[in-house]
């Protein structure tokens, strides 16, 4: 019990995740085969709609706009401030900070993480573990989007008896940014919502808040 105390939030999210996903299979199978029938096409069962690219490049579209949003968070807080937001550092604190603020190398404590009491190479990779993890999730999601909205849009074509696209072309043209900045405006409009109403508005006990009492120009 105490194990799953210290992980709580991790797995309920993951299991949140498990839920949507599944949720998405089975109403995202019912809105194919209903687009199948009206357009006169047989429908499909729920595993080969699973394992075609129209489920796949529904899902990484969510996944890469989720992840270029945390990579942009967190690599542009390194250098941009918000005053009394708590998703903020303070004005001047801007910057990548010593290396007794971050408690790397001779400054590190003995249950630091191995690589940040390293030099060189190591600590320099660790120090930017984090965005650089973001990073490549984001491009991996944004390729497999790529990739499973070009065979999808393939077989549109394809059914209409029209010739079929290279990747190339498909990624040039307005369906597949539809799919990505549909989605990337929403993120940026919710980093932004947070950031600025974390300045005046509170929930208590939560980490993402900041004390109920603390000053709007606090940070925390």
């Amino acid at each position: 019990m105490k194990r799953l105390r210290n992980h709580g939030l991790t797995l309920f999210f993951f299991v949140l995740f498990l839920a949507t996903l599944v949720g998405q299979a089975l109403v995202g199978h019912a809105a194919f085969n209903q687009e199948q029938m009206m357009g006169g096409s047989p429908t499909v069962p729920l595993g080969t709609y699973l394992k075609g690219p129209d489920f796949a490049a529904d899902v990484a579209e969510n996944w890469q706009s989720e992840y270029l949003q945390f990579f942009l968070l967190i690599m542009l807080t390194v250098w941009l401030v918000q005053k009394g937001s708590s998703e903020s550092k303070k004005p001047g604190d801007e910057g990548l900070e010593s290396d007794e603020e971050q408690k790397v190398g001779r400054f590190a404590g003995p249950d630091s993480p191995r690589w940040a009491r390293a030099a060189g190479w190591r600590l320099s990779l660790y120090s930017h573990s984090l965005g650089l993890l973001m990073g490549l999730l984001f491009l991996g999601s944004w390729f497999a989007q790529s990739v499973a909205g070009h065979a999808a849009y393939n077989a549109q074509r394809e059914e209409a008896g029209l010739p079929s696209w290279t990747w190339l072309k498909y990624v040039s043209e307005p369906d597949f940014w539809d799919r990505s900045l549909q989605n990337w405006q929403s993120e940026f409009l919710a980093v932004t919502s947070m950031t600025v109403f974390a300045i005046f508005l509170r929930e208590r006990g939560s980490s993402e808040s900041k004390k109920v009492g603390s000053p709007h120009e606090a940070h925390e």
